[in-house]
């Protein structure tokens, strides 16, 4: 009996886990980088579990360390104009709101000080579609990967590439919007004179 409700257990667990998801791997150009290379690890690299407590530091980029994931990572040279994304360990079954940020990175893309404060900006998003005869359509549900280009006229240097996406299927709920966040390490060449503007 203690094995059946042991099983039991343990298969309700791995159904919840399979449903959530990371993001391990920086795709540059079509080409998926090995897990962890490029990205920051994050907290929920074994669990898959999301962010939800917006007023958290983790939802920034997620580390599994705030001092030692940085560091620990490697950074990607990219052209401005590139094509990048995120390939995440699971396909991404629940509906939500995806988008990309980017913010200059200072001293460094590997500095565990990069990205704090007001300096992030929008270079991508992928909301869903509404229709009287359809509702609200998320094209996005399923999806194991997103893509998008990194903007031509991104000046040079360092950069954090952000990944978000936010599942509503309990967002009727205190904290019941989930965060399936991490962030990637870059170096932008051949870039422009943009002048983004943080949000």
């Amino acid at each position: 009996m203690k094995v059946i409700i042991s099983t039991a257990i343990l298969a309700s667990f791995l159904g919840l886990a399979s449903a959530h998801y990371a993001f391990p791997d920086l795709i540059v150009n079509g080409t998926t980088t090995a897990d962890w290379q490029y990205v920051r690890i994050t907290a929920n690299k074994w669990s898959s579990a999301p962010v939800t407590d917006v007023n958290n530091q983790a939802i920034r980029c997620y580390e599994e360390s705030y001092t030692a994931s940085a560091p620990a990572t490697g950074i990607a040279t990219v052209a401005a104009g590139s094509t990048v994304g995120f390939k995440a360990n699971n396909a991404m079954g629940h509906p939500g709101y995806f988008a990309a940020y980017m913010t200059k990175a200072s001293p460094a893309a590997n500095s565990a000080s990069a990205g704090l404060g007001k300096t992030w900006f929008k270079i991508w998003d992928w909301a869903p579609t509404y229709s009287p005869s359809t509702g609200l359509v998320f094209a996005s549900a399923g999806v194991s990967q997103v893509t998008f280009p990194i903007p031509k006229s991104l000046p040079n240097g360092q950069y954090l590439l952000r990944i978000e996406q936010i599942a509503l299927h309990l967002s009727g709920s205190l904290n019941g919007a989930q965060f399936y966040l991490a962030c990637g390490q870059l170096n932008v060449i051949n870039g422009g004179s943009g002048n983004p503007t943080p949000l």
